[in-house]
């Protein structure tokens, strides 16, 4: 990607609510975090666990072709719901941890930190796609993961494509760093926000991203772009669109935050 570009090799972004979004990227097509299930509750264990508050933006006859699912994780149902997880069967790859890669059987590949996987481009050449860390709540990685699961980010990169970063469930700054220092700067970073909390969770504390950390987030990948998803949609983000347009705001970015194609 030449740095000469002023749109920073922007491309249009379709966001659904929650977590999932659609775009284009040499050519291929890809997919985050599918949930396209109506407004409801879900339970576990009998007992409510989340609640989705608005139906998406359309649905999975909506999308076309999809060619790749960048899933963060698969164990909760805000990132893979049950329309979500049966949409997978019509995908040829889905991308995920190393664990869900084991669960969800046939189509599906796991990434490590810093794994990456090469994709043929349909005109010739290849996109890579790097899985990169994240951390699902605050504190330390190996005390987070027991509790929320393992999660993790997407970083594609290609020859003349622009870099982009998909952060999945993070809450981290500090793997942001891990990934600016390997990939910066970043032509448009997808961040997952929304300041969600449980209360019976880390004493109430951010499982992912606030308003505030995007922004810092933002500045560390010295993002050219942001599209904000998963801060709508759910009961539990405490934070959605005013705050995040707010926050960019007050830290002059405002030219950098990009809301993507509704639907």
């Amino acid at each position: 990607m030449s740095s000469a570009d002023p749109t920073g090799g922007r491309f249009p972004v379709r966001v659904f609510g929650g977590p999932t979004a659609l775009f284009e990227y040499g050519g291929l097509r890809f997919l985050t975090d599918p949930t396209f299930d109506a407004p409801g509750d879900y339970h576990q264990g009998g007992r409510k666990i989340l609640t989705k508050t608005a139906p998406a933006a359309g649905g999975p006859a909506d999308l076309g072709r999809v060619d790749v699912v960048l899933l963060s994780h698969d164990e909760h149902p805000d990132n893979l719901d049950v329309s979500g997880r049966a949409l997978l069967a019509d995908v040829p790859l889905t991308l995920t941890t190393p664990g869900g890669g084991r669960r969800l059987g046939e189509g599906a590949r796991g990434l490590a930190d810093w794994e990456s996987v090469e994709l043929d481009r349909p005109g010739g050449g290849t996109v890579t796609v790097t899985g990169v860390p994240a951390v699902h709540g605050p504190g330390p990685r190996e005390e987070v993961e027991p509790v929320t699961g393992q999660v993790v980010g997407f970083v594609l990169t290609g020859r003349d494509l622009p870099t982009v970063y998909v952060s999945g469930d993070n809450a981290s700054l500090d793997a942001v760093r891990e990934i600016a220092d390997r990939f910066g700067p970043v032509d448009t970073a997808v961040l997952f926000a929304g300041a969600p909390r449980f209360p019976v969770l880390f004493d109430g504390a951010l499982i992912v991203l606030d308003s505030a950390q995007a922004v810092e987030a933002a500045r560390i990948l010295g993002a050219r772009r942001v599209v904000p998803v998963h801060y709508d949609g759910w009961a539990h983000f405490t934070e959605g669109r005013a705050e995040l347009v707010a926050a960019f705001t007050a830290a002059g970015l405002a030219d950098r935050l990009d809301l993507g194609d509704r639907g």
